[in-house]
């Protein structure tokens, strides 16, 4: 099978995450909650083999690749295909996992193979959907929203400042005929932009289709509750990693994690402490690890991770939601 995702600062989480030297050393459990195509997973469980491992994705085509390529691990591996927002609220397996990782960048498979429109390099229908059976298309959006919510849009997840010039034009292309395909979605967005923004460092569609992405798949509004989630399902001593891609989803995470490693995080003005007074995590990424320069020499798509890792001490409240 030709895989076409390399996973990213691969070394930094087979080190963060490693089970060795811990109490659960010989019979660890750990939960891919971005399953992918499998390429964290393969490495964990070839380095470490008492390790057992549940991989989650919402996409089952790519589940499916996936589970091949794991098959060689037998019944160390198994599998969850659903969100990992819905996996974490609703946790029923008797053992919790002693490692959880994140890694929420969008695989490269998605945009080379999936057909779906992820990428304004090929003529593809504008879908965007991980789980194609359920929620808007990219398509939906771009051929409905008002142009003010569509401006909206682009500006918040991807911070373009092209975004009223690229919303306009979207709504005045699409009065002649929808907009169906990835190609012309990119055609429409390069002809609004001014020149000389049209030759910068990026396609000036590289923005837009990133947060149509995120609005699609609901990715931000996820998140937040599906860290505390994930947290609380941890084993205590156990440790919990996510890799970010861009700023908006990298600041959920760093606040999140900054909560969970306060002693109390209640209300300034409230007299007395209902959070616990203790922390519930020790934070063991003080800045965020980042690739060196030769994984981002061989691995493009990594020049913007950031992984952060915490150990969970205990249990975090509601709380620690606040301000992420």
């Amino acid at each position: 099978m030709e895989i076409v995702h390399t996973p990213v600062l691969l070394a930094e989480c087979l080190e963060y995450l490693s089970p060795l030297g811990e109490p659960f050393e010989h019979d660890a459990f750990m939960i891919d909650s971005t399953l992918g195509e499998g390429g964290h997973s393969f490495n964990f469980l070839s380095k470490y083999p008492s390790l057992r491992i549940k991989g989650l994705d919402a996409d089952s085509t790519i589940q499916a690749r996936a589970k091949e390529r794991l098959s060689v691990f037998g019944e160390r591996m198994s599998f969850f295909n659903g969100w990992f927002n819905d996996f974490y609220k609703n946790y029923s397996d008797q053992r919790k996992p002693n490692l959880i990782l994140f890694d929420l960048g969008i695989s490269v498979y998605h945009y080379e193979k999936s057909g779906r429109g992820f990428s304004f390099r090929y003529d593809e229908p504008l879908d965007m959907r991980l789980n194609s059976e359920e929620g808007e298309s990219a398509a939906d959006i771009v051929n409905t929203m008002r142009e003010e919510e569509l401006a909206n849009l682009i500006y918040l997840y991807s911070d373009e400042k092209m975004s009223r010039r690229i919303a306009r034009a979207i709504c005045d292309a699409r009065c002649s005929s929808k907009i169906m395909s990835s190609k012309a979605l990119a055609e429409i967005i390069y002809n609004a932009v001014p020149e000389n923004y049209r030759h910068g460092p990026i396609h000036p569609a590289t923005r837009t289709f990133q947060a149509l992405r995120i609005a699609v798949n609901a990715e931000l509004r996820r998140l937040p509750q599906a860290l505390h989630d994930a947290f609380n399902v941890l084993e205590t001593g156990g440790k919990l990693g996510v890799i970010t891609f861009h700023s908006l989803e990298d600041r959920i995470v760093k606040n999140y994690f900054r909560n969970l490693g306060k002693k109390c995080v209640c209300p300034p003005e409230q007299p007395t402490c209902t959070c616990g007074g203790t922390p519930c995590a020790l934070v063991l990424t003080k800045k965020p690890v980042e690739p060196c320069a030769e994984e981002v020499r061989n691995n493009s798509p990594s020049r913007s991770a950031k992984l952060r890792v915490v150990r969970k001490l205990r249990d975090a409240g509601k709380m620690h939601l606040f301000h992420v």
